[in-house]
């Protein structure tokens, strides 16, 4: 939860070329770094546009990757990503600093445990949309596997994005139905092995797994319980439910461990 008060309730509101936005990647950044992981900034650019009814300025913005120090080009890998912009009006407790907060207690553990194949963590910008469709929505993810090389999505096992995993139970697990959902079965499985009881969200194209979806990567999402709160100012840490919460934190880690 420290996470979320970090980021819902000091920093606030996060829109991808704000300020706060700027501020708060440099907050994650810096715990990753602590971690022990090779931390990079990915610069991209988003456009103009209308968020959640509010006027968004065009700026930079940038993805947060951290890598586990010695991972060797071409040798498969797991990716873990949460975004960390929110929608102008909203302080994004759940929406999303719960998600960027199980990926940086999940990379803790990978810090100091062995997980099956070495895992990047992705704080991804721009998630939030700035317009109707996919060309206005998912800016971060979609730069991040613009720019993978060949190599990179060959060695790509499986992606997971973590996208309000704090409210309700059971815990969603889903995919966007283009690929083989060879990840959310894998998933799945973790959770039966872990004792986390998970709901099937069906075809879900709205957060950052799709971009890795539709260049043929494996890839699943992980939340989205609908609650009252959402995409409004009233989106607080008091929404946030730690229970959830480690539930959630239990189930990537039994399928990042698996």
């Amino acid at each position: 939860m420290a996470t979320v008060r970090k980021l819902a309730g000091e920093i606030g509101p996060r829109e991808a070329t704000s300020p706060a936005y700027r501020q708060a990647a440099t907050w994650v950044e810096q715990q990753f770094a602590a971690l022990g992981y090779d931390v990079q900034r990915q610069v991209l650019h988003v456009p103009s546009g209308v968020s959640w009814g509010v006027p968004v300025r065009a700026g930079r913005t940038w993805n947060v990757v951290a890598q586990p120090r010695g991972i060797k080009p071409g040798e498969p890998y797991l990716l873990v990503g949460a975004h960390l912009d929110t929608v102008p009006q909203a302080p994004g407790a759940e929406d999303n600093a719960s998600g960027i907060g199980v990926v940086l207690e999940v990379a803790r553990l990978a810090a100091a445990a062995p997980t099956r194949l070495p895992v990047v963590f992705v704080a991804f910008a721009a998630e939030e949309p700035r317009g109707s469709g996919d060309s206005r929505h998912h800016y971060g993810s979609r730069a991040m596997v613009a720019r993978m090389s060949a190599a990179e999505r060959n060695a790509l096992r499986g992606m997971v994005a973590l996208d309000r995993v704090g409210v309700g139970q059971p815990v969603p697990v889903c995919d966007g139905g283009l690929g083989s959902s060879s990840v959310v079965r894998s998933v799945r499985r973790a959770a039966h092995a872990t004792g986390v009881r998970t709901s099937d969200c069906g075809v879900n194209r709205l957060s950052d797994h799709w971009s890795f979806e539709l260049a043929g990567l494996p890839a699943a999402r992980i939340g989205g319980t609908p609650y009252a709160q959402y995409h409004s100012a009233r989106d607080l840490a008091p929404v946030v439910d730690l229970a959830q919460l480690d539930r959630s934190g239990r189930l990537l880690w039994a399928w990042l461990r698996r």
